[in-house]
């Protein structure tokens, strides 16, 4: 190192380095400010997790650790064997509903990201993003008073004709409010979440990828095919997961169309369908006292267990998308 003309060190390998204009260690108040903020706001949602939880542990124990006999008497009877039907019939509904929403929310998401013109393509999203805001007791009152009446025709002729097939045997319902006219309901609802997050996807496909298979001869939908969906095959599971979690926490629109009972049953056309957990509880939780009320919360909170499953398995999903490497 030499000196130089103002009698300052140059700054050459090895030499000491200089610091540099606005880049000093001093923190700026609003950085420690937004800093704490956003500590709080994570902290606040564990807090609140956690007394939600508290809450239906403290308020669910009486019946969880009651006498058989005791909740036979005073309650709705033995708390797991009471409780199962109503989770089978959360889970069977939830399930119903991807199957009928998830290949057209795919496709829905496709043809906006890869098909539709621009023009197209915006308000079509637009009228996606918006179906979600819609209320669910509207879609209950759509289900019970406009779907349910206009699939009971649906409903004879696959029982008269597909009777064959276990989901369609039994004695069809004569109203056509059954646990296939809930699942649709439901599908109707997670559409546009899975739809939204889809399309999300599919639009960070590598575009490096697309123009890849499209210069070696691919057609469009063979380039979607190799280049799309493979890189946005986490993506989907997640927005599945996600839908899932949504549908399991219906409560308005399943207790406006479905009259369910506590039943377990596959038959999809039947009067006599498995109800919800919180379809059950949003029905008896009015006229419930005592050890009654107790198992309704201690419902509320395998359901409420349930959903936080369904959920952390679709935030571990969306973070082993985050090690995809490909180019974008």
């Amino acid at each position: 190192m030499t000196d130089t003309p103002t009698g300052q060190q140059d700054t050459a390998v090895g030499g000491p380095a200089q610091p540099v204009a606005g880049l000093t260690g001093r923190r700026r108040p609003g950085e420690a400010v937004f800093r704490g903020v956003a500590t709080g706001a994570g902290i606040l949602i564990l807090l609140i997790l956690m007394l939600v939880a508290g809450f239906l542990v403290f308020q669910g124990s009486p019946a969880l650790f009651a006498d058989p006999a005791k909740l036979a008497s005073q309650g709705y009877g033995e708390f797991a064997a009471w409780v199962l039907p109503y989770a089978f019939g959360t889970v069977w509904a939830a399930v119903l509903a991807l199957a009928l929403a998830v290949p057209v929310a795919i496709g829905i998401a496709l043809f906006i990201s890869h098909y539709a013109p621009r023009r197209l393509a915006q308000p079509l999203g637009y009228v996606i993003d918006l179906l979600a805001a819609v209320p669910s007791v509207v879609f209950g009152l759509w289900g019970s008073l406009v779907l349910a009446p206009a699939v009971f025709p649906l409903y004879k002729w696959l029982n008269e004709n597909m009777g064959w097939f276990p989901l369609f045997s039994g004695r069809y319902s004569g109203t056509g409010r059954t646990i296939l006219t809930a699942a649709i309901v439901l599908a109707t609802m997670v559409l546009p979440i899975v739809t939204s997050l889809c399309r999300e996807v599919f639009l960070q496909a590598p575009r490096l990828h697309e123009e890849a298979a499209l210069a070696l001869g691919a057609t469009r939908w063979e380039m979607i095919k190799m280049a799309v969906l493979p890189f946005a095959r986490p993506g989907i599971i997640a927005a599945v997961m996600l839908g899932l979690g949504r549908a399991l926490g219906e409560t308005m629109a399943v207790t406006m169309v479905l009259s369910g009972t506590r039943n377990i049953t596959f038959l999809l056309l039947t009067s006599e369908n498995p109800n919800t957990i919180a379809a059950t509880i949003a029905q008896n939780f009015p006229e419930a006292s005592g050890l009654k009320t107790s198992q309704l919360i201690a419902a509320g909170l395998v359901l409420f267990l349930i959903t936080l499953v369904v959920n952390m398995i679709a935030r571990w999903i969306v973070a082993r998308r985050a090690e995809y490497s490909g180019a974008n």
